[in-house]
């Protein structure tokens, strides 16, 4: 069993920065492939980063790629998403996910891979 707790979001102008961090509790974490998705209303939850569970793989959204760098600390069972030059169109509620299964190093980016997710944290970039 894996519980996510998500923090660092917030209001944030375009151009500016804000760090998400994932806090994982249960002893497959430093296993699991960690990834970062996002909602709009009314709008399907969308993939926007993922990690591999040793840190040597990362993958990103087009949308995101150069903007945003994802991160772990295996020993402090987290994981985080700095996210620089924001966009009002980044506006999202961002929720962490841990994927469990077989990945090896694997980065999936697709949903179903996932089977633990955080309560989600909101980021809200103004123009």
């Amino acid at each position: 069993q894996v519980q996510l707790i998500e923090s660092g979001g917030g209001l944030v102008q375009a151009g500016g920065s804000l760090r998400l961090s994932c806090a994982a509790s249960g002893r497959t974490f430093s296993r699991a492939a960690m990834g970062w998705f996002r909602q709009v209303p009314g709008k399907e939850r969308e993939f926007v980063s993922v990690i591999s569970w040793s840190g040597s793989n990362t993958d990103y959204a087009d949308s995101v790629k150069g903007r945003f760098t994802i991160s772990r600390d295996n020993a402090k069972n987290t994981v985080y998403l700095q996210m620089n030059s924001l966009k009002p169109e980044d506006t999202a509620v961002y929720y962490c996910a841990a994927a469990s299964g077989p990945w090896g190093n694997d980065t999936p980016r697709f949903r179903l891979a996932y089977d633990y997710w955080g309560q989600g944290t909101q980021v809200t970039v103004s123009s």
